[in-house]
């Protein structure tokens, strides 16, 4: 049985103006992620409106479940579902060899693990205000599988996940946009091959003329 093997394109190319442009978007985001004390950053508005479609949804997936694994999959849905999206985002735009979409999306991905850590840490305190009534995903999730005393814990490590993707995400794009050479560097020289053009040929002699052999007719 033969694997059959997926050929892709080259990236396609960023110009310069736009790779500069975004990546100072993302500096200034990284700044202002490393400054803001609440651990809700401007992104999570849009995280939290997907975190909370994600609980209906793999409900009807776990049919509803009140206890056990249906139960657990969907508390664990909101989570699911905010990691969810931007990676299939992100293998979209990587099969389509867009690097800027790519790079964005993959951004995005590890973005969610600065809040997801900030709701872990609070399995315990329960201090965030919540979305509806009831328990926190992360207090019913940690106390099902007995890591409640290690939420902090957890939570610095899912945290510094989001910040070493989030930087890898960066380094990635500003190599590709900027350290890679542009497609015209890559094409390849023309090379002129001379022609050999055959020496002007002389014009033809018209022949002499044939004599008349006809006999001359008497008169």
């Amino acid at each position: 049985m033969q694997w059959r093997t997926i050929s892709l394109d080259d990236w396609r190319p960023v110009s310069r103006p736009v790779a500069i442009i975004a990546l100072s978007f993302y500096l200034l985001f990284l700044l202002y992620a490393a400054n803001n004390r609440s651990g809700f950053l401007f992104l999570d508005y849009a995280n939290l409106a997907i975190h909370e479609a994600g609980h209906p949804l793999f409900g009807i997936l776990g049919r509803g479940a009140e206890a056990g694994f249906g139960y657990t999959l969907m508390v664990l849905g909101g989570t699911l579902l905010e990691l969810i999206v931007p990676l299939v985002c992100a293998v979209y735009f990587f099969f389509r060899r867009e690097s800027t979409g790519t790079a964005f999306c993959a951004f995005w991905f590890f973005e969610n693990f600065l809040y997801i850590g900030t709701y872990m840490a609070d399995a315990r305190a329960s201090a965030l205000l919540l979305v509806g009534s009831g328990d926190s995903d992360w207090e019913v999730l940690f106390t099902q599988w007995n890591l409640m005393l290690h939420d902090t814990q957890i939570a610095h490590v899912t945290r510094a996940l989001g910040w070493l993707g989030m930087l890898a995400s960066i380094s990635w794009f500003a190599w590709r946009s900027l350290g890679q050479p542009s497609a015209s560097t890559n094409a390849h020289p023309l090379t002129l091959h001379p022609i050999s053009v055959p020496p002007p040929r002389s014009p033809r002699t018209p022949p002499p003329p044939r004599p008349n052999s006809q006999p001359a007719h008497r008169r």
